[in-house]
């Protein structure tokens, strides 16, 4: 069977992406707060700068063709991800600056300094565990669906020996960890909310999985643990 992989992105997105994330991340962070002079905005920035250059730099040298995979949605992709993932992207969009507006400028919260030091924790340990995932697993795609014509099979090594969605995972340590570090409560609010439709999405997922990718089902019954070893 030939495998068939994904188009890289065009030369001009790929320019638009890289210019546009740091300026986003710039708006989101400072906009809400109404000035630049905020030294935990740009603690943050920093943080999440090294952190996801240090993970594209792993990538690029242990698994380049999960740039392609990541691109884009790729066709197949299923109907109910999409709404999913609709119902997801406000809230995760909202968490950073709702956070930053209310540490840095209306002040609802008052997150002690350990609790912080909690949410960069687990921020990082979540973009590892992502980084993981992703440099074992060609077929990490942004998109639900069963990559026939790549050749998609079970991937057993790395984090996926001890729990079947890793990635999912690293994503809610992220989502909490994003709240915690920039000292708001509020901000698990959308957290919770995307947490909660990411859990549903690795339910129906995995089903999927299950019924349509061969040897998933002798991997499920290796692999009891969808997301935490030991309870679930």
């Amino acid at each position: 069977m030939s495998v068939s992989e994904p188009e890289p992105m065009p030369r001009g997105a790929a320019l638009a992406y890289a210019i546009g994330l740091p300026l986003a991340l710039l708006a989101l962070v400072f906009g809400p707060v109404g000035r630049l002079d905020w030294p935990p905005g740009w603690v943050f920035i920093a943080f999440v700068v090294v952190a996801f250059a240090v993970s594209a730099l792993i990538l690029w040298r242990i698994n380049p063709i999960i740039y392609r995979a990541r691109s884009r949605f790729q066709p197949g992709t299923k109907h109910w991800d999409k709404i999913l993932l609709w119902l997801m992207l406000p809230a995760m969009v909202a968490e950073i600056p709702l956070a930053t507006l209310d540490a840095g400028r209306l002040f609802w919260s008052a997150v002690p300094f350990p609790i912080v030091v909690l949410g960069y924790a687990l921020l990082g340990a979540g973009i590892a565990l992502s980084t993981w995932a992703q440099a074992v697993n060609r077929f990490f795609e942004p998109g639900v669906r069963i990559q026939r014509e790549r050749g998609q099979h079970v991937i057993t090594s790395g984090p996926y020996a001890i729990v079947r969605h890793p990635g999912y995972v690293g994503a809610l340590m992220i989502f909490a960890g994003l709240a915690l570090a920039l000292a708001s409560w509020w901000a698990l609010v959308p957290a919770a909310w995307a947490s909660a439709l990411l859990i549903l999405r690795t339910h129906w997922e995995d089903a999927l999985l299950h019924a349509e990718l061969e040897g998933y089902a002798n991997y499920v019954r290796r692999t009891r643990f969808r997301l935490v070893p030991g309870i679930w």
